[in-house]
């Protein structure tokens, strides 16, 4: 480990550090924007869930460097280029969150809401969403880690991201560029991790347990 290189590449590091997280998050709350509508239609009307469900299968096999590729025509070598393909992703592995934690809310929670006079759509946003929030951050830790991992990858085609110093420094044989690179993103898929589990914490205070 080189760590005169370190401090002289500091802030060129620093650059590709912000670069990567905007790439890898705005993905994740883009699909989250996406995946809890798109969620909630599949579980008002259950024969919509299983083309979904198919789809975003489909597209979650499909390797990111080919999807990547494929849009650079339309959008060029920008950060769009990135985001797209990530955001379909996330959507794909959120979804099934979405309609797995609406689908566990017990029936008599539902039925208890109706009879106090609630609307659906009320029902849904003060019952439903909150009682199923455990099980949608769940899934939101899992499309957050993944896609910081998948956006070292965009430095093959180009784009910035933390991924240019593994390319760096396999190109020159020279680990430092590496290490430090395997450093900030799994610091930075465990920084987000543990956020995640804040906010999770925060809005599902009756799931925590109670000391014995």
């Amino acid at each position: 480990m080189d760590w005169n290189w370190a401090i002289r590449n500091s802030g060129r590091i620093a650059e590709l550090l912000g670069t990567h997280v905007l790439i890898s998050m705005v993905p994740v709350v883009l699909g989250l924007l996406l995946a809890v509508p798109l969620g909630v239609a599949c579980v008002r009307w259950p024969r919509v869930y299983a083309p979904v469900l198919a789809v975003s299968t489909a597209f979650f096999a499909v390797p990111s460097l080919a999807l990547f590729v494929l849009i650079i025509p339309w959008t060029g070598l920008t950060v769009s280029t990135a985001i797209i393909p990530l955001t379909v992703y996330a959507v794909s592995l959120l979804v099934r969150n979405v309609v797995d934690g609406i689908r566990a809310v017990d029936e008599s929670t539902r039925q208890a809401a109706t009879a106090m006079g609630l609307s659906t759509v009320r029902r849904l946003v003060t019952v439903e969403l909150p009682i199923a929030t455990p099980v949608i951050l769940g899934g939101l830790r899992v499309t957050s880690v993944a896609s910081i991992g998948m956006v070292a990858v965009v430095s093959v085609i180009g784009i910035p991201s933390l991924g240019d110093l593994f390319i760096d420094g396999t190109q020159r044989f020279f680990a430092t560029p590496i290490i430090v690179g395997i450093v900030l993103t799994a610091g930075l898929a465990l920084v987000i991790d543990l956020l995640l589990v804040v906010v999770q914490r925060s809005l599902t205070p009756w799931a925590r347990r109670r000391p014995a």
